[in-house]
Parts: C-alpha cells; structure tokens; sequence
C-alpha cells in the first residue's frame, strides 16, 4: 500500500508514500501492517491521518515521538487482503497480476509481470524474461485476457517489439 517516508513534527507523525489513488485513501485502511526491522509484519492502529500539501501524514499506534518515527522510516505498509473492497467483474488489484506469465497471441512467452507503473495516460506492465519489456496495461486493444487461475496473461503484443 505504500511506506513510510520520512518523519513529520516532534510527536511521532510520519510521512507516508502512498501507492492508492488517491494517496490519501490508505488512511481508509485500519489496522496497517508494518514490516518492522527484525520482527516481521505486525498489524498497527491507525490513530490519525490526513493529506498534507502534495502528501499524507499519519500517526500510528505505539509511535510517540521523532526518534520512534525515524526508526520506521523505509518501514513497508500493507493491510490484509481481505480489507481490500471487492472489484467489479474484468477489475484486478495489481498485486494479483505480478508474476503472471505473459503470451501473445501467437503463444509467445514475453515475460512474467515483474510490476506495473502508472505513466498518467495508463498503467505500464514491466515484464522480465530473457529482456525487459514495457507493455501498456490498456484492456482491450492490448491485454485480451487474464486467467489468475492458470497464471497468465494473453496481449496483443509482438516478440520483438
């Protein structure tokens, strides 16, 4: 869902890099799971949070000062897969496409869905296979199907391109 990113004030605020659109929409998640240094996942209450200029701040359950928040910064954030609200039919997470295998529709491997980025106009799949690819995420006139069951991903997308 995003990480923390630096500290805010002197009461254990941290700034949070948000990866849900818009950022400020990981505050609707309650608890977080935090990756802590040594000790795993751990779920955290959420105790506050809100936009602050182009980012979020937030304070979090057991933070309660600038050196506990610095300690967190590059801290990994998650929440449990069953917080997440349902999607509509043809609708994924990303999450759920990484490491899908990619084919075309000569039944071509490309590549497995290392990760995805937005670029504004639409989302961009970053395959990795015997060399990287970049390939639009546009339902439709390039991914034609995704089977999460078999692992795969079908796109009109030529080897060589």
């Amino acid at each position: 869902m995003g990480h923390i990113a630096g500290i805010h004030g002197v009461r254990g605020w941290v700034k949070i890099h948000s990866h849900t659109s818009p950022r400020e929409n990981i505050l609707n998640y309650n608890p977080w799971l935090l990756d802590l240094e040594g000790q795993g996942w751990q779920a955290r209450e959420l105790l506050g949070g809100r936009r602050q200029g182009k980012g979020v701040v937030a304070r979090i359950e057991g933070i309660d000062d600038r050196e506990q928040a610095r300690a967190l910064i590059g801290t990994e954030i998650a929440i449990r897969r069953e917080q997440l609200p349902p999607l509509g039919e043809g609708e994924y997470y990303w999450h759920e496409l990484i490491g899908l295998r990619v084919v075309n529709l000569q039944d071509v491997e490309l590549g497995t869905v290392d990760h995805l980025f937005e670029t504004g106009a639409n989302d961009v799949l970053v395959l990795r296979g015997q060399r990287e690819r970049l390939i639009p995420y546009a339902v439709g006139p390039i991914v034609k199907d995704i089977d999460l069951v078999a692992g795969r991903m079908r796109v009109d997308w030529q080897e060589d391109d």
